[in-house]
């Protein structure tokens, strides 16, 4: 049986286009994160911390995952 192998040889592609998307996600994401958990009653450092977290993590993700 024959083995499957990518067509572009494996490689993650991370153009510019990519990086800049995952930075616009990265924002957005921070941004809904903080804005929602402030509104359902956390305090700023609270809801601060976990938001840019999270949206480092969208953010790198979308980047390298180029999406």
């Amino acid at each position: 049986m024959a083995a499957l192998s990518p067509l572009d040889g494996g490689q993650i592609k991370t153009s510019r286009a990519s990086l800049v998307g995952g930075i616009a996600v990265g924002v957005g994401v921070a941004l809904l994160w903080g804005a929602l958990a402030y509104d359902l009653g956390a305090g700023p450092l609270a809801a601060l911390l976990p938001a840019i977290l999270a949206g480092m993590v969208a953010g790198l993700w979308v980047w390298r995952a180029d999406l």
